[in-house]
């Protein structure tokens, strides 16, 4: 340790010299950041023409597929597109992740602060008694002979330790680095709620469709149950006939009830989505029905500049590997710089004398000598924490991967159960016709006609279930495809710290300054 107390001019200029010659040989230590290398397929299985894939499907032009602010715009409903654009607005989900990457903008400007030197300003004033008493030979006291003193100073300080080895620099960039992860999980979040709100919507839409349907089925059954009765009291039909078209306008009416339980949850959901209490929400119902979009996905390597959960996971793996920088950095000597100045005296009007001047300029200089592993293990643990950031990395983009297949699949496969479903439902609804004129011709009983209603009804049900299932793929397609999000929308570092900057103000908060005011010293 050498520490300089200056009582000269020439000093300082020799201290700055040595300053100036340590900065010389300052460097930054640690590893640079690669990005790890992830798998990635060059096609997608599933969107492949021998796979089954639909084989008009291409590679997506960045104008292609849907608006890259607002995808949801491919379906084409302004209902939605008002949902959508709410949810910026009052999703508190969303403004927590918001609120996160603020904290992550004000710790990059606690790194940053650490290039520069800190100064402080002192003031004291206090006034004194000293002890008088004395004993003499004989043991008793010699009397009272304390005094009372003054004493007054302000002083300013600084200190500066540089960055001779980039410790703060790789904090820094460590910091950047988690504060573009942050970014990166606010997009996430956005792109989350987004996605359950239009999977919520086609799901409401597709209630009202089956709600329609179940509606004209009651209208339908309650036509045949009045003609079933007018038969009986003719003595063309028996009491079992009524019976059963009793049975299945019941039956009817009780699915036609149970949806109402599912729209109104799908409700509630949507309203939660947009920060509005459920109780102050609804949506009106509509004949209106959503087309299901051709979602064609790019190659996979977009994929990993596509969607902000991977590019958050590719910034937390760029933090993880500057730690390791800043924990090496303890390995070498700290250098601090400090200085000093100010006026003392023991009475105010000679405290701004020449005489009462008093400063100090100095440097220290500390080097660990023996940590027992403590900085080793230090270093150990920032690389572990790198490796496994390099894993989950690549299980981001691996999982990534899975739900573009999986919703590809899914929409092929539904697709052709579509196809299957709307033959199921035309055939069905044939068969419901035939036999209900073979019932008024009275060559067939009324359990036919029957048989032949529900299984018109619930193939009907079925192809608006597949349906769903189908818009429901899409959204989630989509989703899995970033929602035409995109990784240079990732805030830059010149523009986090802009967003940040250090806060040279002396002064506290200023909702805080009466109670700092009422905590100074008095000083009469």
């Amino acid at each position: 340790m050498t520490t300089y107390n200056l009582s000269s001019r020439r000093k300082p200029a020799r201290a700055l010299l040595q300053l100036g010659t340590l900065l010389v040989g300052a460097c930054t230590v640690g590893p640079n950041y690669q990005r790890a290398p992830a798998p990635v397929p060059v096609a997608y299985k599933e969107a492949a023409p021998e796979s089954g894939g639909q084989t008009g499907w291409r590679v997506a032009r960045p104008a292609d597929i849907y608006d890259r602010g607002s995808w949801w715009s491919v379906y084409d409903d302004p209902v939605l597109d008002s949902l959508e654009r709410q949810i910026d607005i009052s999703n508190q989900n969303l403004k927590a992740a918001a609120a996160a990457f603020r904290q992550a903008e004000a710790i990059v400007a606690q790194a940053r602060a650490g290039f520069f030197p800190t100064a402080s300003f002192t003031e004291t004033a206090t006034r004194q008694r000293t002890s008088g008493g004395r004993v003499g030979a004989t043991g008793v006291s010699g009397g009272n002979t304390g005094s009372i003193s003054n004493f007054f100073s302000l002083t300013t300080s600084a200190s500066w330790v540089p960055d001779l080895w980039g410790k703060v620099e790789r904090t820094v960039e460590s910091d950047v680095a988690s504060a573009q992860a942050s970014a990166g999980d606010v997009a996430s979040a956005r792109l989350a709620a987004q996605g359950q709100l239009a999977s919520d919507y086609m799901q409401l839409r597709i209630a009202d469709e089956l709600k329609r349907l179940l509606e004209a089925s009651v209208q339908a059954f309650s036509e045949s149950l009045r003609i079933t009765r007018n038969q009986y009291r003719a003595g063309t039909a028996d009491q079992s006939a009524v019976s059963q078209a009793e049975a299945q306008l019941e039956n009817t009416r009780a699915q036609l009830i149970a949806l109402g339980v599912t729209r109104a949850q799908l409700e509630h959901a949507i309203a939660v989505l947009i920060g509005k209490a459920p109780a102050e929400f609804s949506i009106a119902a509509t004949t209106e029905k959503l087309a299901i979009p051709d979602v064609p996905p790019e190659l996979p390597a977009a994929l990993l500049e596509r969607r902000p959960d991977i590019a958050a996971a590719e910034r937390r793996m760029a933090a993880a590997n500057a730690l390791i920088g800043a924990a090496e950095a303890a390995f070498f000597p700290t250098v601090t710089l400090s200085a000093d100045y100010g006026v003392s005296a023991s009475m105010i009007k000679r405290l701004f004398n020449t005489a009462s001047r008093m400063w100090s300029v100095g440097d220290t200089l500390t080097q660990t000598l023996f940590d027992a592993g403590l900085r080793h293990a230090a270093v150990e643990q920032d690389r572990a924490a790198f490796d496994a950031a390099i894993a989950n990395y690549r299980q981001t983009v691996l999982t990534g991967f899975q739900q573009v297949e999986d919703e590809l699949a899914a929409l092929r496969i539904l697709a052709n159960q579509a196809v299957a479903e709307d033959a199921a439902v035309a055939a069905a609804r044939e068969a419901e016709r035939i036999i209900t004129n073979q019932y008024k011709a009275g060559t067939v009983a009324y359990t036919s006609v029957v048989v032949a209603q529900t299984t018109a009804l619930n193939n009907a049900i079925t192809a608006a279930n597949v349906r769903q299932s189908r818009l429901v793929a899409s959204v989630a397609l989509i989703q899995a495809l970033g929602g035409g999000w995109d990784a240079s929308q990732l805030p830059s570092r010149d523009r986090i710290e802009a967003d940040s900057p250090l806060n040279f103000n002396p002064l506290p908060p200023a909702d805080t300054l009466p109670g700092f005011w009422d905590s100074l010293p008095r000083l009469w």
